[in-house]
């Protein structure tokens, strides 16, 4: 019999998503055979559709064709960049997110870290993420530290390419001799966070494959392909489950209810309810009560934790590129290994940082399409905030985001230093390497042109989806959401866990971070 339809909607555990740190928690928590767990996931399983599964597409599976794949939304006009508005929107599948980014694998540096464990003490130290991440990690690759690396984990990390076509030569070259910094072999080694690479780290199976949190966590040794747990695992996923709001008892929450199949259902926790919704995490504790009581009693929602922190502190790095023309005798090269995706990259300081700064403040990332080397920008310590409101006590409305982009002057000027120090001199380095490869776009003139790399800067503004933080981890009188162990402040038996509750903003993409989470977290649920 469906537990859906039988007497036993009631679980030791209800998880809504299945991205990073939903699976990680489902898997691990079931992980003893006397726990049951509920996980309730809006989209389908696509595991096995060619667009999701073959990493070839990650670069394009943001284009209108894959919208079945994503929640759809949009977030408001951003002054900061000419009123444009950005896609607000996520994975809505198995996997949620890690189904369809880009797959780099960059774990937050020691120096976050130690930011995080200041405020919520060792249970997020870097040495204890370390160990986390090793527990995690399958890695196929190179490193001079493999004390840093996990060779046993379900996480298939794949390092690509492994012979670096000429394009991935030359850039990385012009980048060393541009910024001064040695080329490094492993950018997640603690001692070397910094430097040009030839080879990223991908979230990928050995044969070029996407490994998701779906495929790595919900796999066919741990449940059925419609969601039921085997060899005994008291596992149930239900898809297309679309979580309405969190049920409660007081302030004690004890279950969701959800839309199944056009019905409202409900299903109850006998220990913890655990939010790993992402970007709809604070649309839901909102439309639970949770969140500014001003704004909840205007839509109508009762209040059950006045708490102006939820939706606040939204941060997101902001994305910027420069074009370059190529040597055409340098791209059948690129196809000894298409799954490689990327052209070299390079993690550096921030420019505005000064002369003994050596964290992590930028990310580069070369991409070969249209026919050109395309180095995507990516500031990793911007001081703008945003904020997600709820608008509306309908749980089916996307909520509405404002990121607040650019609103923080110094990001701009971090940006347009970025152009003027890093990217200037890898042109000139990497034309004199192959006159073939000129920097087109921006040019070197508008580099030069304050005014008009402003506005090269606003009109090529990107959106990258590292959304973190609305949700802080943190002391409610410091503008937490949750606490070090991801418990919602002001009521009992609800944890967030995700991206969302990152207190100090990431030094590259987020996928990582989400993984060390939801593992971190259930491993104490566990305790």
């Amino acid at each position: 019999m469906d537990m859906i339809n039988s007497s036993k909607n009631t679980f030791d555990f209800i998880v809504v998503g299945t991205g990073p740190a939903g699976a990680v928690i489902a898997k691990t928590l079931t992980d003893d055979k006397k726990t049951s767990v509920l996980v309730l996931e809006a989209g389908e399983n696509n595991d096995k559709d060619q667009p999701i599964s073959d990493s070839r597409f990650a670069p394009e599976l943001e284009e209108q064709f894959y919208s079945q794949y994503f929640w759809q939304g949009e977030g408001i006009p951003q002054q900061g960049v000419d009123n444009r508005s950005f896609e607000w929107t996520t994975g809505r599948l198995s996997g949620g997110g890690s189904s369809i980014n880009g797959e780099q694998y960059v774990r937050p540096t020691p120096a976050v870290l130690r930011e995080w464990e200041r405020l919520l003490g060792p249970l997020w130290s870097p040495e204890q993420a370390i160990e986390n991440f090793k527990q995690l990690e399958s890695f196929h690759g190179k490193t001079n530290s493999p004390e840093f690396h996990g060779f046993n984990g379900r996480l298939n990390i794949r390092q690509a390419p492994n012979y670096p076509p000429s394009m991935t030569k030359k850039l990385v070259t012009a980048m060393e001799q541009a910024t001064g910094f040695k080329k490094i072999l492993d950018y997640n080694d603690p001692r070397t966070p910094i430097g040009p690479f030839t080879r990223w780290q991908l979230f990928q199976k050995n044969n070029g494959q996407r490994e998701s949190s779906s495929t790595a966590f919900l796999s066919s040794d741990v449940m059925t392909p419609d969601g039921f747990g085997v060899n005994g695992r008291k596992l149930r996923v239900m898809y297309k489950s679309t979580s309405l709001r969190i049920l409660f008892n007081g302030q004690t929450a004890i279950g969701i209810e959800f839309l199944k199949e056009g019905k409202k259902v409900k299903a109850f926790a006998r220990k913890k309810v655990i939010i790993s919704a992402g970007i709809n995490s604070a649309q839901l504790l909102m439309l639970s009560g949770i969140g500014p009581a001003n704004d909840l009693i205007q839509v109508g929602i009762p209040v059950v934790f006045d708490n102006p922190n939820v939706g606040e502190f939204l941060t997101n790095h902001t994305l910027n590129t420069a074009t370059f023309t190529v040597n055409q005798r340098d791209v059948s090269e690129l196809q000894r290994d298409p799954f490689a995706l990327y052209t070299g990259g390079a993690f550096l300081p921030n420019p505005l940082s000064g002369i003994n700064d050596r964290r992590r403040g930028v990310q580069l990332i070369g991409i070969f399409s249209e026919g050109n080397l395309t180095i995507a920008i990516l500031f990793l310590q911007p001081r703008s905030r945003g904020a997600i409101k709820i608008q509306s006590n309908d749980p089916l409305k996307i909520v509405l985001a404002d990121e607040g982009f650019l609103d923080n002057r110094y990001d701009m000027e971090a940006i347009k230093a970025i152009y003027k120090t890093y990217i200037k001199d890898i042109a000139e380095k990497l034309s004199s390497i192959d006159r073939n490869y000129k920097l087109i776009n921006p040019t070197l003139e508008m580099i030069e042109n304050d005014d008009e790399l402003e506005e090269f800067i606003k009109e090529n503004f990107g959106h990258n989806h590292h959304q973190q933080s609305s949700l802080r981890m943190a002391p409610f009188n410091r503008g937490g959401v949750v606490d070090r162990f991801g418990n919602v402040h002001g009521v009992d038996n609800l944890i967030v866990a995700d991206a969302s509750i990152i207190p100090f903003t990431v030094d590259g993409n987020t996928s990582a971070s989400a993984y060390l989470i939801g593992y971190t977290i259930a491993k104490h649920l566990k305790e």
